[in-house]
């Protein structure tokens, strides 16, 4: 599997590709030898991985896919998240004397990787870095071609393409016979699209189910890595996979929480019969991670509010990062940092403390002030303010409506939490940002 490019196509790819790709599909010259949307593909490709793949955007003769598969595709920071993750696995169940075997023989001792749902390879191609054996598969032809034509780029020449069907690979016993030692990891991104591509989320409901592929995975591998949707519940998708999730983690950057990663582990769904084995918890943004273990048996315990009373005065005002929102630990953060919940769904904890926490998972403001809805008390939070940075938790309304009953612009260094206490009051908290 080759991909051939003409010389007029590479040269139009290397003169453009600063240039906007939508003027240039409608002002530039068709000439012999020129392949426009395949070079328009490539123009666009690289242009998105400057910022998405910069390792990537580096290296010359990698070939992008269509827009589709590059906004699918992991960024360069969930790859290489899932890549430490894996070598921190597999060096663990190699025990200690195979770690220090992977440092001095380039992680030769991490054994096999098998990703059943190739894709455009991003992630294969991080991954495989930590072992000395890839096998990459993928059931689409196009994608097969460019993995093997960018994993030579790359310099991964011990990564094995195979163009084929996971499930049936799987049900034949064909990745035994494939795989060059029995694999170390199994990894596995279900396609969350439907056949018209519109998005689905349950696990169900992608391909393939991975649900109903995990004692068979188990079988082969004593880890498997899922990749599934942030929007899914995770304390749920755990209780689906009835015991054999060792370890949950929810992955943003730039506080944006961008998929959720379970880890089985064979001996792990093997300790019980039950949905009760201990899961550990690992919520990540960008170089902040918070983690804690999380019992299925007691699922009230990290959500519990204390509804403690609030610290006076209110000094410090602290939003959690987006993993943080999404694992749901507010109890856990109250008891860690010192802080107190404001109120029942607000999502924002305060301190009544003279200096601002420390390295906090999140974003912390001063306080400047504190007041109700009423004409008077807003007229004396909002003075001297012509524009406000506002946001909304369990509030009822929008930020669009607030700012406008406010008559507020956007932006500046005042920042305004609109909230509701216990008692169900609702407040104004008028903040500046604390330094980093």
């Amino acid at each position: 599997m080759a991909m051939l490019i003409t010389p007029q196509t590479a040269r139009f790819i290397a003169e453009h590709r600063l240039d906007n790709v939508r003027d240039l599909a409608l002002k530039a010259k068709r000439e012999d030898g020129l392949d426009l949307p395949f070079a328009l593909d490539q123009i666009a490709g690289w242009q998105t991985a400057r910022t998405k793949l910069p390792q990537w955007a580096e290296q010359s003769g990698i070939i992008y896919p269509p827009h589709l598969s590059m906004e699918q595709c992991s960024s360069q920071f969930t790859a290489q998240y899932k890549a430490d993750l894996a070598r921190r696995l597999t060096s663990a169940a190699n025990g200690a004397a195979n770690s220090a075997a992977n440092s001095a023989a380039g992680k030769a001792a991490n054994g096999c990787l098998v990703d059943l749902t190739g894709g455009f390879g991003v992630d294969c191609s991080y991954m495989a870095r930590e072992f000395a054996q890839t096998v990459y598969i993928e059931r689409q032809e196009h994608l097969c071609v460019l993995a093997e034509h960018n994993m030579q780029a790359l310099g991964l020449r011990h990564v094995r393409i195979v163009c084929g069907d996971a499930v049936t690979m799987l049900a034949d016993d064909q990745i035994t016979r494939i795989a060059p030692s029995q694999p170390a990891l199994i990894f596995i991104d279900p396609a969350r699209r439907d056949e018209h591509g519109g998005r689905t989320y349950a696990i169900e409901d992608c391909t393939p189910d991975v649900l109903a592929l995990k004692d068979r995975l188990l079988e082969l591998a004593p880890h498997v890595m899922i990749k599934l949707s942030p929007m899914l519940d995770w304390r749920k998708t755990v209780a689906d996979f009835r015991g054999a999730v060792s370890e949950v983690h929810i992955v943003s950057t730039g506080n944006e929480c961008k998929e959720l990663l379970l880890v089985l582990e064979r001996r792990h769904s093997r300790r019980t019969s039950d949905n009760d084995a201990p899961v550990r918890v690992y919520c990540v943004n960008d170089n902040d991670i918070v983690d804690f273990a999380y019992d299925p048996a007691n699922t009230s315990s990290d959500r519990a509010l204390g509804f403690a009373p609030l610290p006076q005065p209110i000094r410090y005002l602290y939003e959690p990062n987006a993993s943080l929102m999404k694992a749901g630990c507010f109890a856990l953060l109250e008891e860690r940092y010192g802080i107190t919940q404001i109120g029942p769904n607000s999502h924002l904890l305060v301190s009544a403390a003279d200096q601002p926490i420390s390295g906090f998972p999140g974003r912390a403001f001063a306080v400047e002030a504190m007041g109700g809805m009423g004409k008077k008390e807003v007229k004396t939070l909002l003075q001297g303010a012509a524009k406000a940075n506002i946001a909304v938790r369990n509030f009822p309304l929008t930020v669009a409506q607030l700012r406008k009953k406010l008559k507020l612009g956007d932006g500046g260094d005042v920042y305004l939490f609109a909230t509701t206490l216990a008692g169900n009051k609702h407040v104004l908290i008028r903040c500046t940002r604390c330094a980093a």
